[in-house]
Formats: C-alpha cells, structure tokens, sequence
C-alpha cells in the first residue's frame, strides 16, 4: 500500500514550507473566517482544501496536503528599528508532485493571519524630532496623543520562490524566498505607506536554528484518533527559525499617500537597509502537516476525498 511518507521528503515540506512561510506572518494583524474543526484536524482551520489545484490532486502524480504554522512570539529588526510581534498563524493547502516539486495554495482570503503590532515609540519614535517645519508641526501635535501609535503589518507581494526540502531538517540553510512588504498604519502616515513595494519587496529566506520534536498521528476522516485512520497528521514543534540576510528597501507613500514623510521615516529607521542589518526570529514554531495516509489508494480522487474529510470534522 502507497503510504503517506515519513521519510525525508514529508518532514522537509512540513518544516520546510510550514515553518518557513510562516516568517512573513511575522508581524501585524489581519481577519480571516476561520472554521472550528474536530480531533486532529483542529489546527487546519483555513486549509483551502477546496481549491481547484487541491481538488485536482490525483494522488499519485499529485498530492494533496494541509499545513499550518504557528508562532506564539518573535521579532523583526529593519534598519534601527525592532519589533517585538505576538502570536502567528499561517496555513496553506501544497500539492506535491511527483517529480519532486511542490505547489503552494493559498486561502481565498489570504494565508497569514497575526496579532498586531505596534512600531515601538510610534510616529514619535519613528519621525521626530524633525527639520522639516510640516513634520515638526505634526510631532509637536503627538505628545501625549493617542495618534502616536503606528501598527505594522507584513502582507505577501508575491509567489513564493526557492524553496529547498533539504534545507527543512537542517539548519543554517534558507528553506524558502518570501516577498513582502510591510504596512505601516497611522492617520498621519495615509493609507499607503508601506516599506518594500510589490516590485521592491522585502525578499524574506528562513532557516532553522533549532531541530524541531517529531511527531505522529492517524485518524478517521472526521479527525478521531485511530491506529487505522485514513488520515496521517506529521507535528514537528520547537524549532527556532531566523534571517539575518534580506535589504530591506526605504518607505515610501508615507503622509497623505503622497510621499510628504518618507524621507523623515526613512532617516529615522535607518533604511534603505543592506543584507546583514535586519533579523528575523520566530519563536517555539508549531508546525503540522496532514494529508491521506495512503492517497495512490483513492486515485485520481485524492484531492476530493480530503476536501470531504476536512468538511465532515467542520463542527
């Protein structure tokens, strides 16, 4: 019987994808329906799994899978600026091909969700003091003043590239290439003042630092633990996972949407910012992984087998 693997390959795309990903879930805060499932399929609240590219999952030349990463805490540094960030959450349906190649979906409305973070000292700490009249005149407004606080948020500007298996079960090498960008959210910063563009992007490549704690389970369809179960849910949990190698590019469209305060912003915060003087740490990474215990056995309808799975655990 085709098994769901064990060996290398499975635990590098577990740790490799899930952990990995979940780097540009670093900071932030975004809303996403999430559903609330049953037993082990408790974490894969927004597996897409009724995508088109999962549902076409074969089984044999392609194979469907659900993967979540989580994070309670971490940090971000960009320029002179740290960010200390709360919990994380990504999820994200893969497809793993047979010649050894993977492909990533996404949730409809999106694959990272977080807890939002606030920039430390807010736009005071950020932009003031200032020569510039028209920022003096804002900072002298912000003592005090609920207006100070800045939220930041890291949002995906891109497909993600690069991506080693290998590298998931070792350490010190990049797992994956993630494109960002990060949001900064004030009323005096406008709604467009972002640092990385869609065409600039922060470029983010993880690597383990720490070896995660392997783990196993198989369970029913509807997620009830079973020795028999037609599901397999990978764990590995613990690991550390860090990036001290991305540019981070200046801000721009900051004030009013027209650029009035990116120079302030940019002086302030140290950026533009080359390799080597920004950092990236998750840490205590939970990652999970599920897929069918034996998905050759249902071809070609693995795909749709495991979308009615995950729809029977919905409580």
């Amino acid at each position: 019987m085709n098994r769901f693997p064990l060996g290398a390959r499975l635990a590098t795309t577990v740790t490799a994808l899930g952990t990995a990903l979940g780097a540009f879930a670093s900071m932030g805060t975004a809303t996403a329906a999430t559903a609330q499932l049953h037993g082990e399929w408790a974490p894969f609240t927004r597996c897409p799994v009724n995508a088109p590219a999962m549902l076409g999952a074969d089984g044999l030349a392609r194979t469907p899978q659900c993967v979540v990463s989580s994070s309670p805490n971490g940090s971000i540094t960009l320029g002179n600026t740290t960010v200390v960030t709360g919990r994380t959450n990504l999820q994200m349906g893969v497809v793993q091909n047979s010649d050894g190649t993977s492909t990533v979906v996404a949730p409809a409305d999106g694959a990272v969700i977080a807890d939002s973070a606030s920039v430390p000292g807010g736009l005071l700490g950020l932009m003031c003091p200032s020569n510039v009249p028209a920022i003096t005149a804002i900072c002298e407004q912000l003592a005090n003043s609920t207006l100070n606080k800045i939220t930041a948020t890291v949002e995906s500007v891109g497909t993600p590239s690069d991506f080693d298996q290998n590298a998931g079960v070792l350490t010190d090498l990049p797992i994956v290439a993630l494109p960002v960008r990060i949001h900064l959210e004030n009323p005096f910063l406008g709604s467009n003042c972002y640092i990385g563009t869609k065409s600039n992007p922060i470029v983010l490549r993880p690597k383990n630092l720490t070896y995660p704690t392997f783990g196993l389970s198989f369970f029913k369809g509807d997620g009830t633990l079973a020795d028999d179960g037609e599901m397999s849910r990978i764990g590995l949990t613990g690991a550390t996972q860090k990036d001290s190698s991305f540019a981070v590019p200046g801000a721009s469209g900051c004030g009013l949407g027209i650029g009035l305060v990116d120079a302030a912003v940019n002086l302030k915060t140290g950026l533009p910012s080359a390799a080597g003087k920004n950092s990236l740490t998750l840490n205590d990474t939970q990652t999970y992984l599920t897929g069918l215990t034996a998905p050759g056995t249902v071809a070609p309808d693995a795909g749709k087998i495991l979308a009615r799975n995950w729809n029977s655990a919905v409580k």
